[in-house]
């Protein structure tokens, strides 16, 4: 992967970075990650105690944290949220689309309509009202990144995982147009697999699964991080953490 930090490990000093679903979990370790190599961190997600606790961590660091306690369905928050970061900082060095919903394991045809459209609002519409919002943001920026948090499940698309595959499959799609669109400018932008991971979403899944035989999300976070350094210079590529590998969208 086309990425070294600094000697210090300080390769975010001074940049802005925007991360969704970071009051637990892999956004959570990744926000963290991203403060302790000096980033100013906007933490996006509807539980305002993990993000309080969050920025109790981030200051415990010497960094420094914007909380924004936002539903991602709600597109027009997601709007004045890119507002707000181009009337204080003027662009958008780096965004981290983190934020998803597992939704139900079923056969297709039993996916209540109510289900299936929360799973399509949170982890594709509000991934393409981010993009919305921050791609003039991101283009504003020395080196402006983004990496969107997607699963091997768009490709397995295994039996009852239909509507989980379905939508990273179109986060996935999303991305390789976007990365193609905007080849010719400074900006990058790639899909992250974390692959089976110590959180929440992970043992509501396979709830007999021992976690202990996990990576935490600690473990994973600076594979994440790395690929909104400035130091990143791939774009519309696939990083997963399960094998190590970086390859085409």
């Amino acid at each position: 992967m086309a990425v070294s930090a600094d000697q210090t490990g300080q390769d975010l000093v001074g940049k802005v970075i925007l991360v969704t679903g970071a009051s637990r979990g892999i956004g959570y370790a990744a926000a963290l990650e991203a403060a302790r190599r000096g980033a100013h961190v906007v933490a996006v997600a509807r539980t305002v105690g993990g993000l309080e606790e969050l920025d109790d961590e981030i200051q415990d660091l010497g960094s420094s944290a914007t909380l924004v306690p936002l539903d991602l369905r709600d597109g027009d928050a997601i709007d004045r949220l890119g507002a707000a970061i181009f009337e204080r900082w003027g662009a958008l060095d780096g965004l981290i689309a983190n934020a998803g919903q597992l939704g139900v394991l079923s056969p297709l045809p039993h996916v209540k309509p109510e289900d299936f459209d929360k799973v399509i609002a949170v982890n594709v519409t509000a991934n393409y009202r981010l993009l919305r919002s921050t791609d003039l943001l991101l283009r504003q920026a020395e080196a402006g990144r983004a990496v969107f948090v997607s699963s091997s499940s768009a490709k397995s698309a295994r039996p009852f995982w239909g509507l989980y595959a379905a939508s990273k499959a179109a986060v996935d799609a999303m991305v390789k147009s976007y990365a193609a669109e905007i080849e010719q400018s400074k900006v990058k932008v790639n899909v992250f697999y974390p692959g089976a991971v110590r959180t929440a979403m992970r043992a509501k899944a396979m709830p007999g699964e021992d976690p202990a035989s996990l990576p935490t999300p600690a473990e994973i976070a600076p594979k994440l991080v790395d690929m909104v350094s400035p130091a990143f210079k791939d774009s519309g590529k696939l990083y997963d953490a399960s094998t190590g590998t970086i390859s085409e969208l």
